[in-house]
């Protein structure tokens, strides 16, 4: 961690691959572009690399970690040289052979200290990073999660998360998690692991014209924020969503 108390800069994007999206119709009309590389994928990647290199913690949902589509390479190593960032660490939640890799990612500018790599229940290939960062007195815990898109297995993941994360003092938890800020699912996990949620009501999704608020930051109680925000960056399906807080805590005496 920085000895200045200079805060952290914090970001989560579904990159949805590398595609982008502009309307609801592309899904279909654009469909070929989830299954096969194509240069607008390389290009619009490059074009994400240059907004996450403003951030010191980025988490990535829906990357594809080495496939056909993505010409074999791991598109969290790709941003992570592409953006600059000196650690990163990824992790395979849903293999489709030769065809798609889907996963989550991290990038910092600060060293992890310990990653665990967790399946989530309730449904197939839904998965969370944790990191350890800071030091052994003053740890952060960054969770990186893509929840399910049913109700049923949510509140399970959430569960699960819940008795995962209650023993921890200082936690960010971030990602695509499917349901808005005063959805069942969400109020529950809040309730099991005491964190907020500064981005409640700020809308990601979809990013052509946002009237949801699936992607979400969630922060331990004693964390001071600076700023939250959405960026108007259309580069997937959804926007990117930041969070400035204060890191690492002041010091007593």
């Amino acid at each position: 961690m920085p000895k200045n108390r200079s805060g952290l800069r914090l970001l989560s994007y579904n990159i949805q691959s590398g595609v982008g999206t502009n309307r609801y119709r592309e899904y279909l009309t654009h469909g070929w572009k989830h299954l096969l590389p194509h240069r607008d994928r390389e290009e619009n990647l490059e074009k994400i690399a240059s907004l996450v290199k403003e951030y010191d913690i980025v988490g990535l949902q829906e990357v594809d970690l080495g496939s056909f589509r993505s010409r074999y390479y791991n598109q969290v190593t790709a941003l992570a040289e592409l953006a600059d960032f000196p650690f990163s660490h990824s992790q395979t939640n849903r293999s489709v052979g030769r065809i798609a890799q889907l996963g989550l990612g991290v990038l910092s500018r600060t060293q992890i200290v310990e990653v665990g790599e967790i399946k989530l229940p309730g449904s197939p290939g839904r998965g969370a990073l944790l990191l350890r960062l800071g030091t052994e007195s003053c740890p952060l815990i960054i969770v990186i999660v893509h929840l399910a898109l049913g109700q049923r297995a949510r509140m399970t993941q959430v569960n699960f998360l819940g008795r995962l994360l209650r023993e921890y003092d200082n936690v960010v938890l971030m990602g695509d998690l499917n349901c808005p800020a005063e959805s069942p699912e969400l109020r529950l996990l809040c309730d099991l692991t005491g964190l907020s949620n500064p981005s409640n009501g700020v809308n990601t999704f979809p990013s052509w014209r946002p009237i949801r608020n699936l992607d979400h930051i969630l922060i331990s109680r004693g964390m001071t924020i600076k700023d939250v925000k959405v960026l108007p960056h259309q580069l997937s399906d959804h926007l990117p969503i930041s969070l400035y807080i204060d890191w690492p805590p002041a010091q007593d005496g």
